[in-house]
């Protein structure tokens, strides 16, 4: 098995537009919901969520382009291309048969499908549809609009396992390059859920927050509070690579990822279980991977949405994991982001390496009063961020239909 590190990130998302600002954003505990801008929410039970600020797509990407994507394609380049960046990537000095995609996303284009279906009705159900309604509307073109762009002939496909699908992206392209099947991996995942369609179901499925009086600290995970998550957008980028592949070329490497475990909790629709069976079968399976036992992660990036089951059971899942151990840190940093779906994994494994980095742990904001007796038996990192050493990061994401996904991220040496 080969070695495989991290030389690359991107990040788009509500507290931040690069990797500078969000991790900043992220330390500094702030809040990226709002009221909902992009359409009228009046007649919705939920008013808000976590849209990108100050973000105009066509600062990015000429118009003549960007009509041929849904959003969230259009945000999976923006974020790839600040990893590309960051990794001082001259494509054209590698051989790029080797080089791949896989990228994640949970709902693909749903607000291209939901317009073109209400200008269908509008019609009189006339079926003159945009000649790029497929293509902008399945999940898989991201990644094969990246692999366009860089004239990548690997491994290419998108992984769609809902809101692990970043995380599950990530520890596929992890297994490709360590079997050899590829020397470089642009990997992570995209959303673009803030949709008419996208707001309505998940209220539907009474997943999200309707705490619209305190919008902007709805998100508080572990809090006895808490009624559900609040949707966000936007997009996580890694460049992960083979270890002396990167040597070769003089890459700054970030980080290594040191394993990654998959399970299914085979339990509910949109529930997780009640016990965190799935949970504790995936960071039990990351561990395994990562030839490290539970006393050797330093802190956890929990996937802990602010829903009243789904935050109960990923706590269980970690104390029959963990024990109560001392040293561990905790933190749930969709408190700030919201939930990006299918996007959440990429940028929670960028803030588990950034952890790293810098040898702090972003805070969990939001929660008052922990829920049961919790907050004895785990630090939370509530309200400010902590100076704490990380070796070993630990992110986990669950998604609806059972899926867990868990990555272990390590300190380069």
């Amino acid at each position: 098995m080969k070695r495989v590190v991290i030389t690359g990130m991107g990040a788009l998302t509500p507290i931040g537009n690069n990797i500078n600002d969000y991790w900043t954003n992220l330390k500094a505990g702030t809040s990226g919901a709002a009221e909902i801008t992009r359409f009228d929410t009046s007649k919705f039970k939920t008013h808000f969520g976590c849209e990108l600020k100050n973000f105009n797509i066509d600062d990015h990407i000429p118009r003549s382009e960007s009509r041929k994507y849904d959003r969230f394609t259009s945000y999976a380049l923006i974020a790839a291309e600040e990893a590309v960046k960051n990794a001082n990537i001259d494509f054209e000095s590698l051989n790029r048969n080797k080089i791949g995609v896989v990228w994640g996303s949970g709902n693909g284009g749903i607000e291209t499908f939901t317009e073109e279906m209400i200008d269908y009705v509008k019609r009189d159900e006339n079926p003159k549809f945009n000649p790029f309604f497929i293509p902008k509307i399945i999940a898989d073109i991201a990644s094969g609009v990246i692999s366009m762009k860089y004239g990548l002939r690997g491994i290419n496909f998108t992984c769609i396992s809902a809101c692990a699908s970043g995380t599950t992206a990530i520890i596929d392209a992890f297994n490709y390059i360590r079997w050899g099947k590829a020397n470089m991996v642009i990997t992570g995942g995209s959303e673009a859920p803030i949709t008419a369609a996208g707001l309505g179901g998940f209220n539907a499925s009474r997943a999200l927050s309707t705490n619209n009086e305190e919008a902007s600290t709805a998100s508080r995970p572990f809090d006895k509070t808490r009624d559900g998550f609040v949707v966000g957008e936007g997009a996580g980028a890694l460049i992960l690579e083979e270890y002396e592949h990167a040597k070769a070329r003089g890459a700054n490497i970030i980080a290594e990822v040191a394993g990654g475990g998959m399970a299914a909790d085979a339990y509910h629709l949109t529930g997780t279980h009640p016990e965190g069976e799935g949970a504790f079968l995936g960071m039990n399976e990351a561990l395994e991977d990562a030839g490290i036992t539970a006393k050797d992660i330093d802190y956890i990036n929990m996937h802990a949405t602010s829903t009243p089951i789904g935050d109960q059971s990923e706590l269980i899942a970690v104390e029959r994991v963990f024990g109560k151990r001392e040293n561990l840190k905790l933190s749930a940093t969709k408190s700030m982001t919201g939930h990006l779906l299918g996007a959440a994994g990429a940028i929670e494994s960028i803030a588990s390496i950034m952890a790293i980095q810098e040898g702090v742990i972003p805070p969990t904001i939001n929660t008052k009063e922990v829920d049961s007796d919790w907050g004895d038996k785990f630090d939370l990192t509530l309200g400010t961020a902590q100076k704490h050493d990380v070796r070993y990061a630990m992110s986990n994401t669950f998604g609806f239909g059972g899926h867990i996904a868990t990555a272990i991220f390590k300190r380069f040496e």
